[in-house]
């Protein structure tokens, strides 16, 4: 993987958790739950992120590791 290819995986990995984590707390939020488990929510949503997806949305359909 080159430096730039590097760069766009990590770019496209860092807005799927910002993404992830926003609406994960937004949803927590609008149901509910306390600021601490809005933020448990947020961090839930961005541990299910689908890694594959993201490995092939940056153009690297292999494992990014």
């Amino acid at each position: 993987m080159t430096e730039t290819e590097a760069l766009h995986l990590a770019a496209s990995v860092q807005k799927a958790c910002i993404e992830a984590a926003l609406a994960g707390y937004e949803n927590a939020a609008l149901s509910g739950l306390c600021q601490e488990g809005a933020i448990e929510a947020a961090i839930s949503a961005i541990q299910m992120l689908d890694l594959d997806a993201l490995a092939t949305i940056s153009g690297n359909p292999q494992d990014p590791m």
